[in-house]
Order: C-alpha cells, then structure tokens, then sequence
C-alpha cells in the first residue's frame, strides 16, 4: 500500500502528499470508532481509490504532537518574535520556549521586524540576542522588508517538518511569503488601537520549503501549562536542567532549598535574571492550577 504525509486537513478531507502528488483522502470509520484523528503531519498509509481520490487506511506511531495547533510529528518549532509593533515580549517568549521543551521539540528563536528598531532599541535586542545564544538557543533577527536573515532561516527549515509560532501581528505570514513568494499568504496589518494583528491563518496546512515543510498555523490558541508539573518545569529550561545535578537536594525546585546550584548561577550571572524570574512566575502558576479528577 501506498504511504504519505498528511499536509492539510480541512472540512473533513485529509490531503496526503506522496512523490508530487496531492490525494484527497477521507479517514476510515474505524478511526471515528477508535477516536483517533489524523493529523497534519502525520505520516500515513493509504488506498487510492483514483489518481485523485483515496481513504486512509493506518496511521504511522506519532513522535510527538501538539493539540493547538493540532499537527503531528515536528521536529521543531520558530518562535517568531517581533523587535517592534508590537514590542518584545520575553515573558511571552519564556512561555513558548517552555511549552516547546516539554514536547520535546527544537526551537528556533526568530526575532522579526528588525527594519524598525533605533540605535539603542537595537542594542537592548542584542542584549536579548546574547542572552538566548547563552542559553544554547539558535536566533535569527530578521526583516521581511530588507531581507535579512531570510537566507539562513531556509537552512533550518531544510528536511525538517516546522512550525512557525508566535504573537499574531509579528510577521510570520509576512515572513513566509518572503521565503516563498509564490504562496501569497494573506497578511492584515497591526490593529494600532489593540497593538496586536487579527489572526490571518484558519487551518494548518504544510507548506513545501526548500527539502523541508513548514507549517503555517493559526498559533498556539492555549499557552497555559496544563500539563506541566512542578518537578517537571525546571528540565523545560536548557540552563537549569544542567545544573540541577549539582543541587544538594534531589527534586529541588531552585526557591528555597539551600545549596542550590541554579540559584548560585544566577547570583554569578552564569544564568539571565530575567530567565530566573519567570521560572519562578511559571512554577506558581503551575502550583496554583487548579487540580484535576
């Protein structure tokens, strides 16, 4: 049997694409009977009934898979930021950069709009920029108008399945169009009583980019740690997690506990203040989720 990729799902129909060509399938009835739902990003095996038309017939085991958006089997995720209009968020940043980890998924910082920035907004980016590399993160700061660091995202995004999240308004759709002009994807401009844009994109679909696929989503509708647990979070930041083997307490959550190798390298400045603090704003907010029967 046939095998392919699901690269869009809309109004009950899953696109599967396999060596150039689209099939526009639907899901067998047992998948409604075992409450399984194909997913974009799934990599599935097949019946065409037609050139055209087919049914699914198995889904492939999922490495990973996100709910909003709902997509399957990413390897990693460009958190798109913008410099300005609206301005930087690392709290929100944090956020994402957190949600990713824990789904074990690779992220890619991209800080957008780079075109808008002054003299000393550009340095305070930059402070950010040294920041996030500190911590072992890649970063890209971009310009859909002049084209900077367009080139070397398409290096990312080669043989990887992507998806490009972030604040609506920063420029992703902006962003992709720019890497592919062709795709013409529909962008509104920033609500400038709001401060933030009006979501653009409905659906997910996988958009084909260099030997990779990119995935143009509505974003991350939840971004609240529902998951999470408390003993969990401090593996979800890269800087923490290497250090919390030289705490003296096992399980040791980086507050109160004495002789705590995290603490000590925020007091050597080994690991951003700021990093520091929304991990402790995240761990209460983790604390104080209500529980779940």
């Amino acid at each position: 049997m046939p095998e392919g990729k699901i690269i869009k799902a809309l109004s009950g129909f899953y696109y599967v694409y396999d060596e150039g060509r689209v099939i526009q399938c639907r899901g067998r009835g047992v998948f409604r009977k075992q409450k399984i739902t194909p997913l974009v990003g799934d990599n599935v095996v097949y019946q065409a009934e037609n050139d055209l038309e087919g049914y699914i017939l198995d889904i492939e085991t999922r490495k990973n898979e996100l709910v909003r958006p709902p997509i399957a089997n990413v390897d990693q995720a460009i958190l798109v930021f913008s410099a300005s209009q609206p301005d930087f968020s690392p709290l929100l940043l944090n956020r994402f950069l957190v949600l990713v980890e824990y789904k074990q998924i690779e992220p890619v910082i991209l800080i957008s709009k780079a075109d808008l920035l002054d003299e000393q907004s550009l340095e305070e980016i930059e402070q950010y920029v040294a920041f996030y590399e500190q911590v072992g993160y890649p970063v890209l700061v971009t310009s859909a108008i002049t084209n900077e660091g367009t080139s070397k995202l398409l290096q990312y995004v080669n043989e990887k399945v992507s998806v490009i999240a972030g604040q609506s308004g920063v420029g992703k759709s902006s962003l992709l169009n720019v890497l592919k002009p062709d795709l013409q994807l529909k962008t509104n401009e920033i609500s400038k009583s709001l401060g933030r844009g009006k979501h653009t994109t409905r659906h997910v679909e996988l958009i084909e980019l260099e030997e990779g696929w990119v995935a143009d989503t509505p974003g991350f509708s939840s971004l609240e740690f529902q998951d999470i647990e408390v003993e969990e979070l401090s593996d979800c930041f890269p800087e923490m997690r290497e250090r919390s083997i030289d705490c003296k307490f096992r399980g040791c959550t980086h507050v109160a506990e004495p002789k705590c190798a995290v603490k000590e390298a925020v007091e050597n400045n080994e690991i951003p203040a700021f990093r520091y603090e929304h991990y402790k704003e995240f761990l209460q907010e983790i604390r104080d989720r209500k529980p779940r029967y």
